[in-house]
């Protein structure tokens, strides 16, 4: 590389060794350089370190060896992840070689950058890299080596921006990059960093917050994320929250689960079930909404009116469900239904089921083929089953045309001393 790289010194640890430290602690998963240049190479063009196999590049190289691409498409396939310390060495005199026929060659320094770091000299790495980035900030190599670079510096600021520059020059790094990331933002200094730049509407935002959400490695984490993002004025979409929000009560943080639920629905009550006439359903609900659910045929649409239902002859199951936390007591369901016409013993019924798989008890919904016709009935939740689900299932028909109907309100509430509430 001679004359055309200045060597710098390396750069000092930022805020000092004890936040490189407690950083280099704390980013959970740190970019693997050799295990991302294939994933980087898959999405390369004519320069790609996976795609081009070697023979093509040593017969472009020996029909064109004056030409600087053709010699720094050879130094890079040679400087791949597999390649022997005999394929590095001859990588670094085709780089050299590529950078004094094109000084301004950013795959023959990469080339030089990645042989070196492969070799544990981080200083001539650095000083490859930085001479590649000054020649172009769109090659992904180079930008990955940074991060590294900057991780292992404790240079939060510096792993960001360059993730950033990784994440808009090459989306397609983003099966690779969000998942450090997100395990990153786990971490309260990260998460705050990342706040603000998230706050500048990169062009990965939306893609970052959705992995995250669904994907991420600590839900709780992700949740105190999107209040930040909710402070600063980021809307997160309501698909996001939905998935976070399933990925808190999967995770068993159903208390924490409920408080994001309430900061989205502030008025929405924690002792009986919600969204009676069906009223206000999101396209992606959560499990505190109404969530239409079935197998076998059995299928389900909540309107602004009512949930219609159908089953085929002979099936059953749940076609609807909502998640309750009800504490220990005695609890009415009231509703009313339309265009059901079945026998007795094949009527849907509502149920409610503890966590652990107990059922407390079903509440038959009544025929009502001449009519709208009401519903009741009591269910009684014991101690030991903080969390309940409320189905509506089908019972499997005779009849030819199978199960058919709509709800048009249905209610659990608390029933007071007395009787009725």
């Amino acid at each position: 590389m001679g004359a055309n790289v200045t060597k710098r010194p390396d750069r000092p640890r930022g805020s000092g060794g004890r936040l490189a430290r407690r950083f280099r602690k704390q980013w959970p998963a740190r970019v693997a350089l050799a295990a991302i240049v294939a994933v980087v190479g898959y999405y390369e063009g004519s320069f790609s370190l996976a795609q081009a196999s070697g023979r093509d590049a040593e017969r472009a190289f020996a029909l064109a060896s004056y030409d600087g691409r053709t010699t720094a498409h050879l130094a890079a396939t040679l400087s791949g992840p597999e390649a022997t310390a005999s394929d590095r060495l001859r990588s670094d005199k085709l780089a050299i070689t590529a950078l004094r026929q094109d000084a301004v060659s950013v795959p023959a320094a990469a080339a030089l950058g990645f042989n070196a770091q492969m070799r544990g000299d981080t200083v001539t790495a650095r000083r490859a890299f930085t001479y590649s980035e000054t020649l172009s900030r769109r090659d992904p190599l180079t930008q990955l080596w940074r991060i590294e670079d900057a991780v292992a510096h404790g240079d939060v600021d510096g792993a960001l921006r360059h993730y950033d520059i990784a994440l808009r020059v090459k989306p397609e790094t983003s099966g690779a990059l969000f998942p450090v990331l997100a395990a990153a933002s786990v971490e309260a200094p990260v998460q705050a960093r990342l706040v603000r730049l998230l706050a500048t509407n990169p062009p990965w935002r939306d893609g970052f917050i959705g992995f995250v959400a669904a994907r991420g490695t600590d839900p709780l984490a992700t949740a105190m994320l999107f209040r930040r993002l909710d402070r600063v004025g980021i809307a997160t979409p309501e698909s996001a929250k939905a998935a976070l929000l399933a990925a808190l009560f999967a995770s068993g943080k159903v208390d924490q689960a409920w408080s994001y639920y309430a900061t989205m629905h502030p008025l929405a009550p924690r002792d009986r079930s919600r969204s009676g006439n069906f009223s206000g359903q999101s396209d992606t609900p959560t499990p505190f909404d109404w969530v239409v659910v079935g197998d076998g045929g059995i299928t389900g649409t909540i309107a602004k009116d009512g949930f219609d239902f159908s089953a085929p002859a002979s099936i059953g199951g749940p076609m609807l469900q909502q998640v309750q936390l009800l504490p220990p007591g005695s609890y009415r369901l009231q509703g009313r239904s339309i265009d059901i016409d079945q026998p007795d013993g094949t009527l849907p019924y509502w149920t409610l089921v503890c966590q652990n798989g107990r059922e407390l008890g079903r509440v038959t919904v009544s025929r009502s083929s001449q009519g709208s016709a009401g519903f009741e009935g009591v269910f009684q939740v014991p101690a030991g089953c903080p969390v309940q689900t409320l189905i509506l299932a089908a019972r499997p028909s005779d009849s030819i045309s199978g199960l058919s109907g709509r709800i048009e309100h249905v209610e659990l509430k608390p029933q007071s001393p007395g009787g009725r509430k």
